[in-house]
């Protein structure tokens, strides 16, 4: 598939993903928004796709949302022109923010995001679903939805709190205030600071330690699974998925290529593909309409 506002490729089974709008660090468009979910559709679908790595070209990673429009920038029923009464709870009316990031929440292979300089708003709230998550030094970051005078995007209100906390995502969500990177690694938003130069060499290399010795069918799964227990009510859910993922990935030629590779001492050679050899079903847990 070609792309005008981001550039896709794959090498060494990582897809790499790159907002490509330099000349407007790369602020996000429904063009972006849009190609970005089909992005992930075609690392999902690819076998060959092992680890998908997001960044920015440029300076920045992404500025937010393109404000080039003014003071209509937000309102998307102006944008429509739409006619007749609005119904917001119609889906024509969903957040494209939200529609991304919960197309990366369900992302069949692990996802690292390469945050290479500024990360506001949008930019800030769709490296909430990544895996991992490893900035610039000295970058800044922001939810600036307050001062906007619009409410949290991208599931931000789920997302923020369980990864940096209430408080926390409080301050910084309820302020909108501009913070640093160096306070992200303190708070827990970022696992790392590198210099922006070495950003993207740094994404590389957890990418490869992921998927060096691990069973790709397996870490799908797994991410899988560590997502949705976050919204668990009780350890007895994830028995449940548990229970049922361990009997079918137990009964699979990679569990017993795991198994003789150490007996062996050799590295594994997992014969299993994403998304062919997940389970039948799998995942188990549907997910909530809109």
């Amino acid at each position: 598939m070609s792309y005008s506002t981001i550039t896709y490729s794959v090498s060494d089974h990582i897809a790499l993903v790159t907002l490509n709008r330099p000349e407007a660090m790369n602020a996000f468009t429904h063009e972006m928004g849009r190609e970005l979910v089909a992005a992930f559709d075609e690392s999902d679908a690819d076998p060959d796709v092992h680890a998908v790595i997001v960044t920015g070209a440029g300076k920045a990673f992404c500025a937010g949302a393109d404000l080039s429009t003014g003071a209509e920038t937000f309102n998307a029923v102006a944008q429509a022109a739409a006619s007749g009464e609005l119904n917001e709870t119609d889906p024509e009316w969903r957040d494209s923010g939200g529609v991304l990031n919960l197309r990366i929440f369900n992302s069949a292979k692990p996802v690292i995001g390469a945050i290479n300089g500024a990360a506001v708003g949008i930019g800030a709230t769709m490296i909430l679903p990544m895996d991992i998550r490893i900035a610039a030094q000295g970058a800044k970051m922001a939810y600036p939805f307050t001062k906007r005078g619009i409410a949290w995007d991208g599931c931000a209100s789920w997302f923020l709190p369980r990864v940096v906390g209430i408080e926390t995502a409080l301050d910084w969500g309820l302020t909108g205030r501009t913070f640093m990177s160096e306070e992200a690694l303190a708070k827990g938003l970022v696992s790392e600071l590198m210099p922006a130069e070495q950003v993207l060499e740094r994404a590389y290399e957890r990418a490869r330690a992921l998927i060096a010795a691990a069973s790709p069918v397996s870490v799908s799964m797994n991410r899988y699974l560590a997502w949705q227990m976050l919204g668990a009510s009780h350890p007895m859910e994830a028995h449940r998925l548990e229970s049922r993922a361990i009997l079918r990935r137990g009964m699979s030629e990679d569990a017993k290529e795991g198994v003789m590779s150490f007996l062996e001492k050799r590295p594994p050679a997992f014969p299993g593909k994403v998304p062919a050899d997940l389970p039948p079903g799998w995942p188990y847990r549907s997910e909530p309409e809109y």
